[in-house]
C-alpha cells in the first residue's frame, strides 16, 4: 500500500509539473499574441537605425525655397516680411496656426502682446510691425456673412 501511495504522489507531481509547463506556455503565447496586436512590427525587438530619427537632408536643398508664390517649408505666401514671420513665428508653433487666425492689425498686436506676457515670446523690436503688416496683407480678415433669412414659410400646427 505504501508503494501505491508513493507511486500515486509521483504521478500527481508529474501531472502537476506538466500542467504548470502547459499553463506557462499558454501564458507566454498569449502575451506574445497580445503584444503582436499592439505592435505588429515588433519594434521593441528590432535594432534601431541610428539615423532613423533624423531627417536626411540633401546639403544642396534650399529650405527657404519659394515655388508658385508659396514658401515650401511653411506653406506661407511669399511677400514682404515673409522671412521675419517665419523666423519669429514658426519657432514656437506651426504656420497653420498663424494662417487660420486671420486678424486685423490691432488684434495681431494684442495677440503678440499676449504671447509676450504669457508664452515667453521675445521682444520682436522692429520686426513686430513688419510681421503684422505681412499677416494683415497676406491673411486678411475674411468677412463672414450670414445666409439669407428664410421668409415666406407656411407654418402648421403639429398634432399629438
Amino acid at each position: 500500500m505504501q508503494q501505491f501511495h508513493q507511486d500515486f504522489r509521483e504521478s500527481v507531481k508529474r501531472i502537476y509539473r506538466a500542467f504548470v509547463l502547459v499553463f506557462s506556455a499558454l501564458v507566454l503565447v498569449s502575451c506574445f499574441l497580445i503584444y503582436g496586436m499592439i505592435d505588429p512590427g515588433f519594434s521593441a525587438f528590432r535594432q534601431a537605425d541610428p539615423l532613423e530619427d533624423y531627417a536626411v537632408v540633401d546639403e544642396d536643398e534650399n529650405w527657404d525655397k519659394i515655388e508658385n508664390g508659396i514658401h515650401l517649408r511653411t506653406g506661407l505666401k511669399d511677400g514682404v516680411g515673409l522671412m521675419e514671420t517665419v523666423n519669429n513665428c514658426t519657432n514656437c508653433h506651426s504656420a497653420k496656426l498663424v494662417t487660420q487666425n486671420r486678424m486685423d492689425a490691432a488684434r495681431w498686436a494684442a495677440t503678440i502682446d499676449w504671447m509676450q506676457q504669457t508664452q515667453n515670446l521675445w521682444d520682436l523690436g522692429g520686426n513686430e510691425e513688419i510681421i503684422i503688416n505681412y499677416l494683415v496683407t497676406n491673411y486678411p480678415v475674411k468677412k463672414k456673412g450670414r445666409r439669407v433669412a428664410i421668409d415666406n414659410i407656411e407654418w402648421y400646427d403639429l398634432e399629438n
